[in-house]
């Protein structure tokens, strides 16, 4: 598979100051929550001051956090905010008493985890993300990378998800290790600065060595809370380019080039123009997959939806130098490419 090659290659934060009520104790002997008065680092600058207590509230209801903002409770610099107030530096914030949500019967915390790391500095923590393994916790996830990589790494001043990826998506995912870099990094995917490139693997007869896909994708929840998308007028632009780079007799592997990044985009863009991907469960062939995952490993089996991102270009955070990151196609990936065989017909590139 030579052809494939190409794809499988000071400012310091001031440490928060907390000057706390002492406690007192409750009816069952437990001891009260305090007030807590909390110097706003470099770090934490520029965040939202919703977003910053339900990050550091860990176990409390998102609801009681909005309440308490609501109701004038949580004060900066001794004055009201509303949840749209972005801390500065040298803030003084006041967190009222809150008490941290009771553990479920049965539930555990957070295990923590490190996965394959692809890059890492300073600024920067970049990693190979399975399939299966949702980013982040919610919609019935009780937790994802981000929660399990603050799990493993305690001291860590701050780690934030620079982006997403579905949970069956595998490959590149950049977090954040400075709020600064998150800043930058999010700056240049608004000015369309950073190249992100998927491998996918779609059911149908491909054709065309370049296609541009330009299909405007609207957003939904079903009753039961499951984020979908639909191709409809008057949805978000979107613009998805697709290379073609193997060809088999009713296969093609494909890479996409994402223009915009809206949710669900290669998936939707390939469905609509009917080349879904293989083991896509939300807008897939339903009864294609499940002939793949019966099948055995020499008659092509695949277990999970084959979407993988597999190449990132960026200007570093810090330096400005470009930067290109890789990640090669996972073994399950590739041993359904070696069940399929000699290619009917390869990219010209």
């Amino acid at each position: 598979m030579k052809d494939l090659e190409r794809i499988s290659g000071k400012t310091e934060r001031m440490a928060p100051q907390h000057d706390v009520v002492p406690p007192s104790s409750q009816a069952d002997g437990r001891p009260a929550a305090a007030v807590q008065f909390v110097t706003i680092g470099e770090e934490e600058a520029g965040q939202r001051i919703d977003n910053f207590l339900l990050r550091i509230c860990k176990g409390v209801p998102k609801s009681h956090v909005y309440r308490i903002l609501r109701s004038g409770e949580v004060r900066v610099n001794k004055g009201r905010i509303d949840q749209l107030y972005r801390l500065a530096s040298g803030d003084v914030v006041r967190i009222p008493p809150v008490r941290m949500a009771e553990r479920s019967a049965g539930s555990a915390p957070v295990p923590g985890a490190e996965f394959h790391i692809v890059h890492e500095d300073a600024h920067l923590l970049v990693i190979d993300k399975p399939a299966g393994v949702a980013v982040h916790g919610g919609s019935g996830v009780s937790y994802g990378v981000i929660e399990q990589l603050r799990a493993a790494r305690p001291d860590a001043k701050f780690l934030e998800l620079v982006h997403r990826l579905d949970r069956e998506t595998s490959g590149l995912l950049l977090l954040a290790k400075k709020r600064s870099a998150l800043t930058n990094l999010h700056e240049q995917m608004r000015d369309g600065d950073t190249d992100k490139r998927y491998l996918t693997m779609v059911a149908g007869e491909w054709r065309n060595p370049r296609q541009h896909v330009k299909l405007p994708l609207h957003k939904y929840s079903t009753p039961d809370g499951e984020r979908r998308v639909v191709v409809q007028a008057g949805g978000m632009e979107s613009h998805t380019v697709f290379n073609l780079v193997r060809r088999w007799n009713g296969f093609a592997l494909l890479e996409a080039e994402l223009k915009t990044g809206r949710t669900h985009q290669i998936r939707v863009h390939l469905s609509a123009s009917g080349f879904p991907i293989l083991g896509d469960e939300k807008y897939g062939d339903f009864a294609l997959n499940k002939q793949l995952q019966k099948a055995n490993e020499t008659r092509g089996a695949l277990r999970r939806m084959f979407l993988h991102a597999y190449r990132i270009t960026f200007r570093h955070p810090d330096s400005g130098q470009p930067m290109t990151l890789t990640a090669p196609l996972p073994p399950e990936c590739e041993r359904f490419l070696v069940s399929l065989g000699e290619p009917a017909g390869r990219s010209g590139n």
